[in-house]
């Protein structure tokens, strides 16, 4: 895939791991569109447009047009936004669990939906979902995640065989634990304690431009996590064994009424 003289829409572009997108893909000769719901928060940056997009608004159909209207010339977006919450489902209000099927799957699904029309007719096209290892390893603690991120691996992996005989690209990257300020230092504990590796946002932004420039389907990030990602979907029950010698560590955690 090409980066230079493209223009990316990033969504997510306030976070941990697409701000760390936004100067790579403008060093690439990329022009970078980021979309936020708070966008007179975000300065200016010579190669960068900031515009409003709510991902969670029930209007995000209509806000799409808009916003292609604004900048016919996107030819590519990631999706690297995300909500989750570590808890106990039985502590999960149902307005976080909206929240996260809202914002982790839903979006990326009309993101697509208004988007590869464009892309068709003009004859070109990239579609990039950042998931997570946890889109192919269910976790205890983070069940709507789960459930969000394994729909969107789904969902990304039924729209690239639906697109198979097009122009457009669809891409899907996982990473691993990444140190983000969407995790509470308590969870930060738990990876310690877990003994997990977790990478750096720069790190796996890194990895999201190398899976983009080598037309990678789909990428797993960090390791053993690509091992386990196999062996799950092979021979679920060792995978079970595992987290069940770690869940003493894991109820820990969410029982300590910090994070449940």
């Amino acid at each position: 895939m090409r980066l230079h003289d493209r223009v990316f829409l990033l969504l997510g572009g306030t976070g941990g791991i697409g701000k760390a997108l936004v100067d790579p893909l403008v060093r690439s000769g990329a022009r970078v569109i980021v979309a936020s719901r708070h966008p007179e928060n975000l300065g200016h940056r010579e190669g960068v447009s900031v515009v409003h997009l709510d991902l969670a608004a029930g209007d995000l159909d209509q806000q799409l047009v808009r916003l292609s209207e604004a900048y016919p010339d996107i030819d590519g977006v990631i999706h690297c936004a995300g909500q989750n919450r570590f808890a106990g489902l039985a502590a999960m209000e149902v307005s976080e669990l909206d929240a996260q099927l809202t914002v982790n799957l839903r979006s990326a699904m009309l993101v697509a939906r208004h988007f590869v029309p464009r892309f068709n007719k003009a004859g070109s096209g990239a579609l990039v979902f950042v998931g997570s290892t946890f889109g192919s390893i269910g976790f205890p603690g983070y069940t709507a995640y789960c459930a969000t991120k394994f729909g969107l691996r789904g969902f990304t992996e039924a729209l690239r065989r639906e697109l198979a005989d097009t122009a457009v690209q669809v891409v899907y990257v996982a990473p691993r634990a990444t140190a983000t300020e969407m995790n509470p230092e308590e969870v930060n504990e738990l990876n310690r304690a877990l003994g997990n590796s977790v990478d750096t946002p720069e790190t796996v932004a890194s990895q999201i431009l190398e899976a983009m420039k080598h037309d990678d389907r789909r990428r797993f990030l960090g390791w053993p996590e690509k091992l386990f990602v196999v062996i799950n979907g092979v021979l679920p029950r060792i995978v079970d064994k595992a987290i069940l010698k770690q869940l003493p560590i894991i109820r820990r955690f969410l029982n300590s009424g910090v994070l449940s």
